[in-house]
């Protein structure tokens, strides 16, 4: 009997040490929330306004983000600030600025 308790415990830590592993991926795997006030969305409207600039030319969303050095979710909030304000337009599918 003393040997089936001791499995019994021992099997308890592998199976511990799975449950963090699994809890670890899923945690590595969520993304940052993008924080949405006018602040923020005004940061990025002047990172995207920046890489726009110093293209010179029209970008798409996914350029713009790699360009400004932030995510696409924090680009599109950018190009809305701008959007709304007419600081760039739509040029053949890419954005560019008016």
């Amino acid at each position: 009997m003393a040997e089936k308790k001791a499995t019994k415990k021992a099997a308890a830590p592998k199976e511990a040490a799975a449950e963090k592993k699994a809890t670890v991926k899923k945690a590595a795997t969520k993304k940052a929330a993008v924080v949405i006030n006018a602040e923020n969305v005004g940061f990025k409207a002047g990172d995207v306004y920046q890489a726009l600039a110093t293209a010179e030319k029209a970008l798409s969303v996914a350029e713009i983000a790699k360009a400004a050095k932030i995510s696409n979710e924090e680009a599109l909030l950018g190009l809305g600030w701008l959007l709304k304000e007419g600081k760039v337009a739509d040029a053949e599918g890419k954005i560019a600025l008016a």
